[in-house]
């Protein structure tokens, strides 16, 4: 890494990645902990979470940073649908939300076998309009984030929600605190964040990868690679299948086989990124306080 860079190489084909001469911007600082960034195209804007301080914000390039929605019910993680509607998991309710075109909002899930989720924390949608989330206990496990209260869940889950049937599946259920989760550009794995090390370091801090069977099954769960500095929190794909995820000392960028290709030094521990910009080629970055981004050489993999 050349001194005062942001960028360390770990493989040449990290550079065909990044723009070199691109700097880190900050857009907004003043959150308690940024989180769940979600891009809007059609409305050119970002909506993100600062989820102890109970409120959804929004930048736009013209307009800048104002709130979106406060109180938030200490949102989280986001998504869009297939229909482009905002998805979110919310600490506070325990659930996962659906805010439709008029403004109101709709419960998709807030139970599984007829006991409350723990605190769903990052969601993402495949093309069939299915909803997968993940449901550590986070935002139960204090006031700070959530409301305190013991699991109700014997495990911490993956699931797999069809809002046009109401049906909810575990589908993966050996995770310590399964957290951040995207497709692969095909949809045929599924990466999943544990980030159990943030509150026990010799607890795992690594992705795992699963194969997506027939669109409902996850199967042949392995260890795809390992955080070095931090956790992971939130991830995302790219179109040629590598994997950007937040760590302890920024952005750390993954090839499709799990190798360590580069990092982006970020000043603040990041919690969650995105792609975003018309061209889905700018880097957001929710990092503890602010909100940061940054223009890349691909594009990001994730629709709409």
């Amino acid at each position: 890494m050349a001194e005062g860079s942001i960028y360390e190489i770990h493989d040449p084909r990290f550079r065909q990645l990044i723009v070199t001469s691109a700097g880190l911007d900050e857009l907004y600082s003043g959150c308690r902990w940024a989180e769940g960034p979600v891009w809007f195209n059609d409305a050119n804007q970002l909506l993100w979470s600062d989820i102890p301080n109970q409120r959804m914000l929004r930048w736009t390039p013209e307009a800048g940073v104002s709130v979106y929605r406060q109180p938030s019910n200490f949102t989280n993680g986001h998504t869009r649908d297939r229909q482009g509607r905002l998805i979110s998991c919310e600490h506070g309710g325990r659930r996962v939300t659906r805010t439709e075109i008029d403004g109101s909002i709709t419960v998709l899930a807030d139970r599984f076998e007829g006991a409350p989720l723990n605190s769903p924390n990052d969601v993402v949608v495949k093309s069939d309009g299915t909803i997968w989330f993940t449901d550590p206990t986070y935002g139960i496990m204090s006031d700070y984030e959530g409301y305190q209260a013991e699991p109700e869940q014997a495990t911490r889950n993956v699931y797999r929600l069809d809002p046009a049937t109401g049906e909810l599946a575990a589908v993966a259920t050996d995770f310590i605190q399964p957290n951040g989760l995207a497709f692969s550009p095909d949809e045929t794995i599924l990466y999943v964040a544990d980030s159990a090390a943030s509150h026990d370091e010799n607890l795992p801090r690594h992705i795992r990868a699963f194969d997506v069977v027939d669109g409902r099954r996850l199967a042949n769960g392995r260890v795809f690679c390992l955080i070095d500095t931090g956790i992971p929190d939130g991830i995302r794909t790219d179109v040629n299948g590598n994997l950007w995820s937040s760590a302890g000392d920024g952005v750390h960028c993954f090839d499709p086989t799990g190798k360590l290709i580069g990092k982006i030094r970020v000043p603040q521990t990041v919690a969650n990124l995105t792609f975003g910009g018309p061209k889905r080629n700018r880097l957001f970055i929710a990092a503890t306080r602010s909100l940061y981004s940054l223009y890349v050489a691909v594009t990001g993999s994730q629709l709409p």
